[in-house]
């Protein structure tokens, strides 16, 4: 597949685009999930999380290319059991919160965040802000597209981001 973006949906309500018909394309899909992990084929990692809801299905992906566990960092409310819990306010305004099981990661534990896109980097800052509180490690942060503007800066300038749109 030369050019899998091209499944993409832009012609959508709303800010945001619809990248499900990428999923539905083993041949595109295959190709996206090898173009996120390639960066870090050298890096030292021991597992993935993926941010609810998209990351999840692309978390998933990486952690199983890579043989590596998959910790899903839920939104707000959704986990019956002991969680730790970091608010923000998303692309739309609104504030939100996302949750991780209190046990989720040890100490030390070095791990690589995906999500489906990154607009203004609040959600996964709220994500780095949860596996920091656990002791974990950021190895880096995949995406098929991380916006570049004044609020995802200075995420791009300190962490190794990739994004299958443009590689920073």
């Amino acid at each position: 597949m030369t050019n899998y973006l091209q499944l993409i949906d832009t012609n959508t309500h709303g800010p945001r685009y619809d990248v499900t018909p990428l999923f539905s394309d083993h041949e595109a899909f295959t190709a996206l999930i090898a173009d996120l992990s390639r960066p870090f084929d050298a890096s030292d990692f021991d597992v993935v999380a993926g941010i609810d809801a998209l990351g999840f299905i692309l978390g998933t992906a990486v952690a199983l290319r890579f043989r590596k566990g998959f910790i899903p960092i839920r939104k707000g409310g959704k986990l019956p059991v002991e969680v730790d819990t970091c608010a923000f306010v998303d692309y739309t305004g609104q504030e939100k919160s996302l949750e991780l099981r209190a046990d989720a990661i040890k100490q030390g534990t070095r791990v690589l965040i995906v999500d489906e896109w990154i607009e203004t980097g609040a959600q996964v800052k709220a994500a780095i802000q949860l596996i920091e509180s656990q002791g974990g490690v950021i190895a880096g942060i995949a995406a098929i597209n991380i916006d570049d503007n004044e609020a995802t800066r200075p995420l791009l300038e300190t962490r190794r981001c990739i994004s299958a749109v443009t590689s920073y």
